[in-house]
């Protein structure tokens, strides 16, 4: 796959150090994460390059394969705030973001309406089973995870920064699931495939299970040096080229004139210009995890199917043919391979 030079380098020195003090982190805490976590490479980095992309998460499997250890050991990696909610059927929107209560003044004895946050007042947020619960509850984080904030009674409350949800489902085939709404769905930068491990992987999960408990697993990265890393993530340079790359990837996406024919049949709607966003700035942090400084066609591409799987409306007919959207998304890929540029 071909690359591209770089338009400019990083601004100044101080950037350059800190992309590589990002590299190292990044290495650092994969290494903590593979104290509990064994086998799954790709998930841990790829949910590292959400972290210093800023976005949300959505971990899909069915039970069994770690999606809540692997945020619970990603969280005690990092020093920041944790909340968890185990999402329920019965679980209310006043459960997820707080709510007012009627609280005696000891200095005067009356009564005041007092703001009680909710756990979605965290740094890090567990969804834990977030479609065991219905549309409504689950509507209750579109604010938190677009605007990093919550309005309760019409007064708004920010969330401190870095605000990240990472969010477990089972397959929506399973019982007792309801499917995300399409608008939170394309507010997750990422949705994260877990399958069943390698034998040999899990031979060595059940002996590492049934043994001594695990090392403990030590904190590496602050909350101020997470925030300087993320800033630096965004002034990484990207080619236009590669830009124009990730755009055409999402407008092949699209059905309709100059669309690829089996995207008519199979597509519904394709995905929005979030997600090109996110190809870009993600590909800007996978690049510095990688030990680069600038955005590759190969960091875009390699991010198409995390990001435009959960962005994909399917049509009857591909559910029918039992299409999913990976299989769409890898026929893109061919569709539209990246230009030969000799930069």
């Amino acid at each position: 796959m071909t690359s591209i030079a770089p338009p400019t380098d990083l601004a100044s020195l101080d950037d350059a150090a800190l992309a590589d003090r990002l590299h190292a982190a990044g290495q650092r805490v994969a290494a903590e994460l593979r104290k509990v976590i064994v086998g799954q490479d790709e998930v841990v980095e790829l949910a590292l390059t959400a972290l210093f992309a800023g976005g949300n998460v959505l971990l899909v499997g069915v039970p069994g394969l770690a999606k809540t250890l692997l945020v619970h050991s990603l969280a005690r990696a990092l020093d920041l705030r944790f909340a968890r909610i185990q999402f329920t059927p019965d679980l209310m929107p006043s459960d997820v973001t707080g709510t007012d209560v009627i609280q005696d003044d000891p200095a005067t004895g009356s009564r005041k309406l007092t703001f009680l946050p909710g756990p979605v007042f965290a740094n890090i947020l567990l969804a834990d089973e977030i479609n065991r619960t219905p549309p409504k509850t689950q509507s209750a984080l579109l604010e938190a995870m677009q605007e990093r904030r919550v309005t309760v009674q019409g007064k708004t409350y920010p969330l401190e920064p870095p605000f990240f949800v990472f969010a477990t489902q089972n397959p929506i085939e399973l019982e007792g699931t309801y499917p995300l709404p399409e608008a939170q769905l394309d507010r997750f930068l990422f949705e994260i495939m877990l399958d069943y491990l390698p034998e040999e992987d899990e031979v060595a999960v059940v002996h590492a299970t049934t043994a001594a408990p695990p090392e403990a697993i030590t904190p590496v990265l602050s909350r101020e040096e997470i925030l300087a890393m993320q800033a630096v993530v965004r002034r990484v340079p990207v080619a236009d080229e590669v830009v124009r790359h990730a755009v055409r990837l999402v407008r092949a996406t699209r059905p309709g004139a100059g669309a690829p024919d089996y995207v008519g049949r199979w597509l519904a709607y394709g995905a929005s210009v979030r997600a090109a966003q996110a190809m870009v700035l993600g590909g800007k942090a996978r690049a510095l995890l990688r030990g680069r400084t600038h955005v590759s066609f190969d960091d875009v591409r390699a991010l198409a199917r995390p990001v435009l799987r959960h962005r994909l409306l399917r049509t009857f007919q591909a559910q029918s043919e039992r299409v999913n959207t990976d299989t769409i998304v890898a026929r893109i890929l061919e569709s539209v391979p990246p230009p030969r540029s000799g930069l």
